[in-house]
């Protein structure tokens, strides 16, 4: 007899069936990547003396640790010599991850692993040591390459950082507290991922758990394909925490070779300062969205002055990339080749322009501007500042053609957006200030209730900043 109740509780379990084997399924089985991979992945020890501080500043603080990390770290704390009166050197010990790229020895991994080292060494997989020699290190994007003397020795294969997308998996293969060919999995949670203090480098972002150790090693996708060097974790507790970064290979293989063939690496530089389209800043120079990279300096005889970028100028293309955040900016301009030609959409005025510019070198090294001063004729104005001329000393040591010096903080807009006596304001509502009396015409006319725009000079560095005048 036909029963309703049961034959839509089989339907029902044969239904639940097939979701647990679809969700199997969709787990992947890393095995075979980890087994292929991991024969060319390394362990790197360094060693590096340097002058004691007295032993109480040597040893760590080993309370509350687990026995097992205790002993790791007692086995790794330096012994002083027992005599006070040689000169003591103490020996800095560092472990990282690294993995070979070529048969004939070259070894990438994090520049900081290997920074100040006076010895290299490197573990193979089968134990054996091979004391390795540093052909380069390019410390802005944390990568070095190393060589060890060797043949037939096992590879990774390199992938395509670029064509990773996000959601997709990852494994990364470490020695995480010296703990070697530690595997670990996850997915990258975000590409083009920019830190603060790291210009140069469009960070993979992954939830793959990374650790002290870690820096150096190698970042997998399932086709056993490097696709990033892990390099650094975001942490409040020294631990992980579920965001890891890494260096696209594709980034890391450009300076390996670079630093192979000329040991240095070369990256193309505009000569501007920058900074983040808020959405006040947007309003204020007629974007329809906050977008883009602001041009808050140009320096003078630069790549960009050459080609007739300007103050104000709102980037929002490079070569038909587009930028969205300021920090794009850096990552394309780094990766073009000095001398090559970059084609630029920007935003001037509320209008639209393409401009053309020849990409130059970027220095070692960039010169601060000096401070402003202040001069003598004052000026009131609806703002809440007194304002005075630049001399000609001034203007020569800022580099500047115009502008107005604050001299004078009164009640008023100024002092609720943090302005202070020295800033130097060469722009103002989109306008250029070459004078007290253009300042204070400019200032009279302001709009209410609506974003202003205005440039100002600090010790040197140049910003935007916007507020709204009330009714």
């Amino acid at each position: 007899m036909f029963n309703r109740n049961s034959c839509f509780a089989f339907l029902a379990g044969l239904a639940l069936l097939g979701q647990a084997v679809v969700a199997q399924a969709a787990l992947p089985d890393f095995t075979p990547l980890v087994e292929s991979a991991s024969p060319a992945v390394v362990n790197i020890s360094t060693k590096q003396k340097v002058p004691a501080r007295g032993a109480s500043a040597q040893i760590p603080d080993l309370e509350g640790l687990p026995p097992i990390f205790r002993e790791f770290f007692e086995r790794s704390i330096p012994q002083m010599p027992s005599d006070p009166g040689r000169s003591q050197q103490r020996e800095a010990q560092s472990l990282g991850s690294g993995f070979i790229i070529s048969d004939d020895g070259y070894v990438l991994t994090n520049n900081h692993v290997v920074a100040g080292a006076d010895e290299i060494i490197v573990r193979l997989p089968d134990r054996s040591e091979l004391e390795a020699k540093l052909v380069g290190a390019d410390p802005r994007t944390d990568v070095a390459v190393l060589k060890v003397e060797g043949k037939g020795l096992p590879t990774v294969k390199l992938g395509d950082s670029s064509a990773l997308k996000v959601g997709e998996w990852v494994l990364a293969i470490g020695s995480p507290f010296g703990f070697d060919h530690t595997v670990t999995a996850g997915i990258v949670s975000a590409t083009g991922r920019s830190l603060p203090n790291e210009s140069y480098v469009p960070f993979i972002q992954t939830d793959v758990a990374i650790n002290p150790g870690n820096s150096g090693g190698p970042l997998f996708n399932l086709q056993g394909e490097v696709v990033g060097i892990n390099s650094q974790i975001f942490t409040r507790s020294g631990g992980f925490m579920g965001l890891s970064f890494a260096i696209p290979i594709d980034v890391a293989m450009d300076v390996a070779s670079q630093l192979r063939t000329d040991g240095k690496v070369s990256r193309g530089w505009l000569g501007v300062v920058i900074q983040e389209v808020n959405k006040d800043l947007a309003e204020s120079f007629g974007l329809e969205r906050p977008a883009g990279a602001l041009v808050a300096q140009v320096m003078d005889g630069g790549p960009a002055a050459k080609g007739g970028l300007r103050v104000g100028d709102v980037i929002l293309s490079l070569n038909g990339k587009p930028i969205v955040m300021s920090a794009d900016l850096p990552h394309l301009v780094g990766a073009l080749k000095p001398g090559s030609t970059a084609a630029m959409e920007v935003v001037r005025e509320g209008e639209r322009r393409e401009l053309k510019v020849r990409i130059g070198a970027l220095p070692e090294e960039g010169d601060e501007i000096a401070a402003a001063g202040s001069g003598p004729e004052q000026s009131d104005n609806r703002l809440g500042v007194k304002v005075s001329e630049l001399t000609a000393e001034q203007r020569a040591s800022l580099d500047l053609q115009g502008g107005v010096v604050i001299t004078e903080i009164l009640n008023g807009p100024a002092a609720m957006i943090g302005l202070r006596p020295g800033d130097v304001i060469t722009h103002l509502n989109n306008q250029a200030i070459d004078s007290a009396k253009t300042f204070s015409r400019v200032a009279a006319q302001l709009p209410k209730n609506r974003s202003v725009s205005m440039r100002v000079l600090r010790q040197g560095r140049a910003s935007f900043i916007t507020f709204k005048l009330a009714e």
